[in-house]
């Protein structure tokens, strides 16, 4: 079965990928991988299991086949690509946040790198966007 990779982050970017991503996978009848990767700040604790990571996305996953990952590395951006490719994924998705220049400068951007480098379509969303 095809897997469509999120990106996920406990707040309204990360609730807006997984309601997109959701609604995409039920469209094609995919899977959803959901990853909640962080360098160990605050977005990732390693004693969340799964239904915590879960309980802020909703109702959004019914009906749809999912995995949920937690993982802590030192390049988030990295970590995606390779999950992309390593389980050879169709599209991934992200929640965009708005950032200026010099905060890109100072702390890099996920999605921009992930958006540059992803061998595959990448699905950039807003939170304040609903799924078509």
């Amino acid at each position: 079965m095809s897997t469509i990779l999120v990106g996920f982050t406990p707040d309204e970017f990360g609730r807006a990928a997984v309601r997109h991503a959701a609604a995409e996978a039920r469209h094609r009848g995919y899977r959803l991988l959901i990853v909640n990767g962080s360098k160990g700040d605050a977005y990732v604790d390693r004693r969340f299991a799964a239904p915590e990571v879960l309980a802020h996305v909703g109702d959004d996953l019914a009906g749809v086949e999912h995995e949920v990952r937690q993982v802590v590395v030192a390049d988030v951006a990295e970590e995606l690509l390779r999950i992309a490719g390593a389980e050879q994924v169709r599209l991934v998705v992200l929640g965009l946040r708005r950032r200026t220049p010099v905060g890109k400068l100072l702390m890099g951007s996920v999605a921009q790198r992930v958006i540059l480098e992803a061998v595959c379509p990448v699905l950039a969303v807003k939170p304040d966007t609903e799924p078509v």
